[in-house]
């Protein structure tokens, strides 16, 4: 009941900050952050903070969170393909939201640990892999949403391959020093885009790590 209580509280922070569909604040009350968070940190759980994971990595902040699930335009959407799982709470939010959540990470540490958090929380509709995930998963494509979560100077090609006729791509462009958030739109053979805000995330990496 506690936890509920900091959840609905964090989440009326983040409102301060984007507007939140109904879908999204449920998916924010509903889904532990604390569960996600490295036990050293589990106090600022419910701050609007990114933190620190192991392998250099972070846990975006809760308002980052948010943004990427609202820039998406989930309603209505089945399935989300992710690239770069990290702790696994942007993909459990995702999880709230629509039926099945793809989601890859390139450092294997990390995503057992996501692995394991999924199972305790009982999010059974999200599939992972230990791979590099800028060459994307397609047993199960076309995807209506990929979301890739580490910045990047292109999208490789392989990934709007993968996303299906009318789908959203969404992903952090390096520009020089700056990131763009970058919304990418698929109509056919082409592929249209609009920039959505300067944002911060750790850059994407090649290959994978054990």
């Amino acid at each position: 009941m506690i936890k509920r209580r900091k959840l609905e509280q964090m989440t009326q922070e983040i409102e301060k900050h984007i507007v939140l569909s109904e879908a999204t604040k449920k998916a924010f009350i509903d889904i532990n952050r604390e569960a996600f968070v490295p036990d050293a940190f589990a106090h600022l759980a419910y701050q609007l903070d990114a933190l620190p994971l192991h392998e250099s990595q972070w846990i975006s902040s809760p308002v980052t969170v948010a943004k990427m699930t609202e820039h998406l335009e989930l309603k209505g959407v089945d399935t989300v393909l992710e690239i770069g799982c990290g702790s696994g709470y942007q993909a459990a939010i995702l999880s709230s939201i629509v039926r099945r959540v793809f989601t890859i990470e390139r450092i294997d540490s990390l995503l057992k640990s996501a692995k394991n958090r999924f199972s305790q929380l009982e999010l059974y509709n999200i599939f992972t892999r230990f791979d590099d995930g800028q060459r994307g998963w397609s047993d199960y494509a076309p995807f209506e949403r990929i979301l890739f979560s580490a910045a990047t100077p292109k999208v490789p090609d392989a990934l709007f391959e993968q996303l299906s006729d009318g789908g959203i791509l969404l992903a952090p462009i390096q520009e020089g020093p700056m990131q763009i958030l970058t919304r990418f739109y698929k109509r056919g053979s082409m592929i249209t885009s609009e920039s959505i805000e300067t944002c911060y995330f750790v850059p994407v990496l090649e290959g994978t790590k054990k």
